[in-house]
């Protein structure tokens, strides 16, 4: 009689992630060859997340907050004034429960997580994702960004760094510029104005060094404001990347840069 071994299949551990920072543009962002096709090839780049965690500048909520995890939960359409073809759009991700479970077990107990049940991911989070996760086949949750303390976001970012080790992709996700405002053309290909310019090499300059000193000082120091940040929601998000970074400290290099709608579209990488 012969004798069969069983053959036991065991799931590869997870891959280490690194965390991102990245321009999220709005809705007609899903129209741009140029620029969708350079957040796919970032992901394409990138080892296969087990999961998806977004700081969208366009959730400001504290306590922190965490999205509805059931899968397929509807989006949320916060804009207006495009195409109503948008607002149509679907992003059907999978059961996020336990990756709700992971960030609610890393923050202090003081502190409380409130998980919504109706409430989807916004264009923050679902306009990136269609790009570089289209298929939809990724849990991806979105925190709440609870403060706009440069210091409280980093540490922040600091008690989110577990996740790295377990395949969760972490995106801060904002815009490096976003004086919509003080906008005078509306074409994808415009001319960036002086102060959109001078933020970007401003801020290109500082991640070159690891200056988050500087980055933090924003508001006083950097060149172009008011105007390239009316509001600092699209900024905030940055600070939560640098957090996550092994030494918030080491020198950053932009893995997209240039200018869309004359708004910089500088994204980074931290490992």
């Amino acid at each position: 009689m012969c004798a069969y071994r069983r053959s036991v299949t065991t799931a590869a551990p997870p891959v280490r992630m690194p965390a991102l920072y990245i321009g999220h543009g709005a809705p007609p962002l899903l129209d741009d060859a140029l620029w969708s096709g350079q957040l796919a090839a970032l992901a394409a780049g990138l080892p296969r997340p087990t999961a998806v965690l977004v700081v969208s500048a366009h959730w400001e909520s504290a306590p922190l907050s965490l999205t509805a995890t059931a899968a397929g939960t509807p989006l949320v359409y916060d804009f207006s004034g495009f195409d109503p073809r948008y607002s149509r759009m679907t992003y059907r991700s999978p059961d996020a429960s336990a990756l709700a479970a992971k960030v609610t077990a890393l923050m202090p107990a003081t502190q409380s997580v409130h998980t919504h049940t109706s409430r989807g991911l916004d264009h923050g989070a679902w306009v990136p994702m269609r790009v570089m996760y289209p298929e939809a086949d990724v849990p991806v949750l979105q925190l709440s960004i609870p403060t706009h303390d440069p210091q409280t976001l980093l540490e922040l970012g600091r008690r989110l760094r577990p996740l790295r080790e377990e395949g969760v992709l972490v995106v801060g996700s904002g815009f490096l510029t976003h004086g919509l405002r003080f906008l005078r053309d509306w074409s994808i290909d415009a001319t960036p104005p002086g102060w959109s310019v001078e933020f970007d090499a401003w801020a290109a300059e500082a991640l070159a060094r690891g200056d988050v000193d500087e980055l933090a000082a924003f508001v006083d120091r950097a060149p172009g404001m008011p105007y390239a940040h009316p509001t600092v929601e699209h900024f905030s998000p940055l600070f939560v990347t640098l957090g996550l970074a092994d030494d918030p400290g080491r020198p950053t290099e932009a893995v997209i840069d240039g200018f869309w709608l004359g708004l910089a579209k500088r994204s980074f990488a931290v490992s």
